[in-house]
């Protein structure tokens, strides 16, 4: 028989790494509903048609990287690659766009059909924010000065904003027939990936990684000279309220992101601490999507970060929180029939009392000793002990398992005033 094993590409996160994604996510969501945003639950599966019109029929996501599959209704479904279609969708179908402001994030896992990588992982995890109904520039500045605050809060130093502008759906087409016209008249120094791309989606040819085509890039025709006037307004808005803030970043006219719906402003954080995987944050406006979704026209931004590679880059930065905060405070040891019964009873009261109490209660029975190397082992700063002496006196044992201090016996009340002076 063989071996069952993960499906390849989708990892197990197990619990010495999941006391860290908890303690991040924590800190964003903590930052995210300080600035007024609210958690959106979405569906992992969504019908195949929605990502079709969203993302693009000639595009490597739904060409190549999704999971679909015919439902037992003949149906098209398929695992979401991204957040944003979902958002829009879930916003049109409950009519929350309704001459009203939405700010909203969520949290979840994605999936894309990917030649696994260093934290690139066919089942990936994002924490997405949409904002929809506002149009100026005030908006992307406050998401850019909040995702920055996320790297200050976490500790992080070796992020840097890039920002570019890809201007109106009108302008960008202009553009793209320039761009077309330069990569056709040096069709031969392209690489086979990007002459798939060049009459299909020729604004990723620019975010091409093959070295081979950095110089023929470099000579390309820039986005930035081809924007209309309220695109170029929009960019040097925001730029003026970045620099008012004191927000560096840098201008990168070759940042064109990879999904079609994207106009106006664009933005990555990138680093270089994660080789060729730099991107940990990414995303811009999309003001014509939820219109092409048959909503009403309704301006939006939004972005997407890789908690994947989040963490991997707090690893790198040596920033991960400190574990002691799910370290238990402590453990129960039990001994006897009649002891398992008070002890459990007095677990649930002491979680009562204190909300705050991590506390393990230990159960399959055994000696004192063997109790005690058990708690050694969790962690805990103190032990409770519950065995025939202490029912017969109607005290509970208290030790400290990481100082050398003297056994104390307590009452019930004197024990719960002691533990919270202690905590």
């Amino acid at each position: 028989m063989s071996k069952i094993q993960a499906i390849r590409g989708m990892n197990d996160i197990l619990p010495e790494k999941t006391i860290f994604w908890r303690r991040v996510e924590r800190k964003l969501s903590d930052i995210l509903i300080g600035y007024g945003y609210q958690e959106v639950r979405l569906p992992l599966l969504e019908k195949t048609a929605l990502f079709h019109r969203v993302i693009g029929e000639v595009t490597d996501i739904v060409e190549k990287e999704m999971y679909s599959f015919d439902d037992r209704n003949g149906e098209s479904l398929s695992l979401r690659p991204e957040g944003t279609a979902g958002c829009v969708r879930a916003m049109i179908e409950h009519g929350l766009l309704r001459n009203t402001i939405q700010k909203t994030w969520y949290n979840g896992a994605m999936f894309r059909y990917e030649k696994p990588q260093k934290e690139r992982y066919r089942q990936f995890h994002q924490l997405g924010v949409e904002v929809y109904g506002l149009s100026t520039a005030d908006i992307d500045a406050e998401i850019l000065l909040m995702t920055a605050r996320f790297w200050q809060v976490l500790g992080l130093k070796d992020l840097e904003l890039q920002i570019n502008s890809l201007g109106s759906s009108e302008a960008r087409a202009t553009y793209r027939e320039k761009l077309v016209e330069y990569f056709s008249a040096n069709i031969e120094q392209l690489d086979e990936d990007s002459r798939r791309r060049l009459h299909t989606n020729p604004l990723r040819i620019l975010d091409s990684k093959n070295p081979d085509l950095k110089s023929l890039i470099e000579n390309a025709p820039k986005l930035l000279d081809y924007l209309d006037d309220d695109a170029k307004q929009h960019f040097e808005q925001l730029q003026t309220y970045l620099n008012t803030a004191g927000l560096k970043y840098t201008i990168n006219p070759r940042l064109v992101r990879g999904l079609d719906y994207y106009n106006k402003t664009v933005f990555e954080w990138v680093t270089t601490k994660l080789g060729s995987q730099g991107t940990v944050c990414a995303g811009g406006r999309y003001d014509g999507l939820v219109e092409q979704l048959g909503g009403t026209n309704t301006p939006a931004i939004g972005f997407a970060l890789g908690l994947e590679r989040l963490i991997a880059l707090l690893e790198t930065a040596e920033c991960l929180p400190n574990i002691e905060e799910n370290q238990p405070h402590i453990y129960l040891i039990m001994v006897g029939s009649e002891a398992v019964m008070k002890g459990l009873t007095l677990a649930e009261q002491l979680r009562t009392e204190m909300p705050q109490l991590r506390l393990i209660t230990h159960c399959g029975g055994g000696s004192f000793k063997n109790q005690f190397k058990k708690a050694d082992k969790s962690g805990a700063k103190w032990a409770l002990i519950l065995g025939e002496t202490e029912l017969a006196n109607q005290q509970i044992g208290f030790k400290h398992l990481q100082e050398e201090i003297p056994q104390q016996s307590f009452s019930y009340t004197a024990l719960v005033t002691h533990l919270k002076l202690l905590l």
